[in-house]
């Protein structure tokens, strides 16, 4: 049972650190749908650098560097030419999981390294995780920074009339973002499950999206949320461990992306518009020319 329960809460934290990421883009404007694409790059060329080097430091920091690049290469196209984002992100998902699998096919198979040491039985990306959820709420909420990330995601315009540079407000969230992507993907392929595979990441990236609507943008609501997907993911994996004999584990394994659905599906009906348009940003997803 504790098994079970430690590697619900490791699954849980890369959804919360990849959805961070996510969430700290959308609070100043930019939504980036290619956020599997960002952790499939930071797992592949994480997992690759770690096993050339034989360090897990350089693969950690290789993950976090492509994750910047992407994430600025993400930016370019958004804030600066002012394109189509969901374009945009969806032109990065398609190039990492193409380029992914062409990179890293000569290394597929297990890491064949010492597994990263665990602090109370539990990985110690959980109590990063758990630290990043509180230094993310503590900056958007209570400092003069996450105002001024609030204020371009709400109203770019007022904003720059008001001294906000909001390119650079922007940029500073999108690269911010991506580092915590690319580390989501390779805490995944060099902690929690070190053996690279074709697409292994199957969907989790999409997953993440999904917490940062249904978290209301809110960083602690996130976490709850991540928690709950972390173990409904455990639990599509060995599902005869707390429920035997109930549904096949390959309909367990649907549960996770169809909840990820419903919550789409409910974020793009009227009612919630209406019960819940406050809490999103107001200029999310458009994007803005200075005049």
């Amino acid at each position: 049972m504790w098994e079970f329960l430690a590697r619900s809460l490791e699954a849980s934290t890369i959804f919360t650190i990849a959805a961070l990421g996510e969430l700290i883009g959308q609070r100043s404007g930019v939504l980036n749908v290619g956020i599997e694409g960002i952790m499939l790059f930071g797992a592949t060329l994480g997992f690759i650098a770690a096993q050339t080097t034989d360090s897990y430091v350089i693969g950690f920091l290789v993950a976090i560097g492509i994750g910047a690049l992407l994430g600025a290469l993400h930016g370019f196209f958004s804030i600066t030419l002012g394109g189509d984002q969901v374009v945009s992100g969806m032109g990065i998902w398609i190039l990492g999981f193409g380029l992914t699998t062409y990179i890293g096919n000569p290394y597929t198979g297990p890491l064949g390294m010492e597994r990263i040491p665990t602090i109370l039985g539990l990985s110690p990306f959980f109590y990063l995780g758990l630290i990043l959820v509180a230094v993310t709420w503590f900056v958007l909420s209570k400092t003069s920074l996450g105002l001024r990330i609030r204020s371009v995601g709400e109203n770019p315009s007022v904003a720059e009339v008001s001294g906000i540079s909001v390119a650079k407000t922007r940029y500073l969230c999108v690269i911010t973002g991506g580092m915590l992507m690319g580390l989501a993907g390779a805490i995944y392929s060099l902690d929690y499950n070190p053996v690279w595979n074709y697409n292994f990441l199957m969907g989790w990236g999409f997953i993440a999206l999904a917490l940062v609507f249904f978290s209301m943008w809110n960083p602690w609501i996130l976490l709850g949320g991540s928690l709950l997907f972390g173990t409904l993911w455990q639990l599509s994996l060995n599902p005869q461990l707390l429920l035997p004999g109930l549904m096949s584990r390959y309909i367990w394994r649907t549960i996770p992306f169809a909840i990820t659905l419903g919550v789409l599906l409910l974020m793009s009906t009227k009612w919630f518009r209406m019960q819940w348009g406050a809490a999103k940003p107001e200029a999310l997803g458009e994007p803005y020319h200075k005049e």
